[in-house]
C-alpha cells in the first residue's frame, strides 16, 4: 500500500496558495492509500521566531487541515516536534551525508544570499531533517512543489547510500508525487512570483482567516494590465492570467470556459466576479478554521493521538 507523508512550516496564516497547490490535493490522495500530515515546527524555527506566535500558528495550520477536508479518521495528523525520532534520525543521516550534496541545494544558496557566513547551521542542514521526515515513515511518495525537489531528491540519494552502505533495505526511497492540475497561484502583486507567506505586502496574498471584506480589497487592488479583452498568457500577461487561473482553480471550471464567459468585460468587473467566487468558496473554510480554533482542547487531544500513531511507526523504523 502506498503511504504519503506531507507537511507545511507553521509560519504565518495559509493562504490561497497552499490550499489551490496542496491541501487540496492533499484531501483527496487520503482516500487512496495511507496518509501522514506533519506540522513542521522544527524547520519554522530556522529563524527565531516567539514562542507564543509560533504555537497558535501550529494551531491555526491544524485547524487549516481540518477544514479544508483533512479526515483524521483517514490521515494521521501530527506536529513534527512531538515525535523525537526525527531530530534522532536526521543526526544519524548527518553522518551519512556528503558535504558536497548539501552545498549543492540551491534552496540555501537563495537564502543565505551574500550572508552565507553568518546564517545558521539549521538553514544549512534543513534538507537532512526533511530527509529524516520521510525516511522515518517509509513513505513511498510525498507530495512537493517545486521549490522542495531537490530536497527530496536527497532524500531518495540518501536512503539508496544507506542502504547500500549497511548492506540492506533500511530506508524506502520515495517517489515524488506530481500534482498535474494542481493551481501554481502567484503573488496578486506579481504575477512572475509565486504567492508566499514570507512576501512583505500582505495584499500579495489571500489567506484562509480573511474577511469577506479583506478579500474583496485585495482583489480590487490585485495588479492586473491595461491590455483589452481576456486571454491567459502567463508569459506576457502574468497578473491578469493569474486573475483567470484562480477563477477557474476555485470554479472548477476549464480556462476555456472562463474566457468565453467572461469575453467582453473589463478587469474592473472582473476582480468583483472573482472576489465573490472566493468569498463563496471560502467563507465556510474560514468559518470552520474559526469554530476549530475555539476549541483548542479538542485539538490538543487530535495532536495527542497523531503523535501516538506516528510515534509507533518512528520507533520501529528507528529501532531498525
Amino acid at each position: 500500500m502506498q503511504r504519503i507523508l506531507s507537511g507545511v512550516q507553521p509560519t504565518g496564516s495559509l493562504h490561497l496558495g497552499n490550499y489551490l497547490g496542496a491541501l487540496q490535493q492533499w484531501v483527496k490522495l487520503q482516500y487512496n492509500c495511507e496518509a501522514l500530515f506533519c506540522v513542521v515546527d522544527y524547520h519554522a524555527i530556522t529563524v527565531l521566531q516567539s514562542p507564543r506566535t509560533l504555537k497558535e500558528s501550529i494551531y491555526q495550520t491544524i485547524a487549516a487541515y481540518l477544514a479544508c477536508g483533512i479526515d483524521p479518521s483517514h490521515s494521521t495528523i501530527f506536529v513534527q516536534s512531538h515525535v523525537s525520532a526525527h531530530t534522532e534520525l536526521a543526526w544519524i543521516l548527518s553522518c551519512f551525508t556528503p558535504l558536497g550534496w548539501l552545498n549543492r541545494m540551491t534552496q540555501f544558496k537563495e537564502k543565505a544570499g551574500k550572508h552565507k557566513e553568518e546564517s545558521k547551521l539549521a538553514l544549512y542542514s534543513y534538507p537532512v531533517v526533511m530527509a529524516a521526515d520521510i525516511l522515518l515513515y517509509r513513505a513511498t511518495h510525498v507530495p512537493v512543489g517545486d521549490d522542495q525537489t531537490q530536497h527530496l531528491e536527497l532524500a531518495r540519494d540518501l536512503a539508496s547510500l544507506c542502504n547500500r552502505s549497511m548492506k540492506q533495505t533500511l530506508f524506502v526511497e520515495p517517489e515524488l508525487l506530481k500534482n498535474k492540475v494542481a493551481a501554481r497561484v502567484m503573488s496578486l502583486r506579481d504575477g512572475k512570483k509565486k504567492m508566499s507567506k514570507s512576501a512583505l505586502s500582505p495584499m500579495s496574498r489571500i489567506h484562509l482567516l480573511d474577511s469577506n471584506d479583506e478579500i474583496v480589497q485585495k482583489i480590487k487592488k490585485a495588479k492586473s494590465d491595461s491590455i483589452q479583452g481576456m486571454s491567459y498568457d502567463p508569459v506576457n500577461r502574468p497578473e491578469a492570467s493569474n486573475l483567470l487561473m484562480i477563477l477557474s482553480a476555485i470554479t472548477g471550471e476549464s480556462m476555456e470556459k472562463i474566457l468565453l464567459t467572461h469575453q467582453g468585460i473589463g478587469f474592473s468587473q472582473f476582480k468583483q466576479i472573482l472576489a465573490e467566487a472566493l468569498i463563496a468558496h471560502l467563507a465556510p473554510i474560514r468559518n470552520q478554521m474559526i469554530q476549530y480554533l475555539n476549541d483548542k482542547a479538542m485539538l490538543d487531544k487530535l495532536l495527542t493521538n497523531g503523535a501516538l500513531k506516528a510515534n509507533e511507526i518512528a520507533k520501529q523504523q528507528l529501532k531498525k
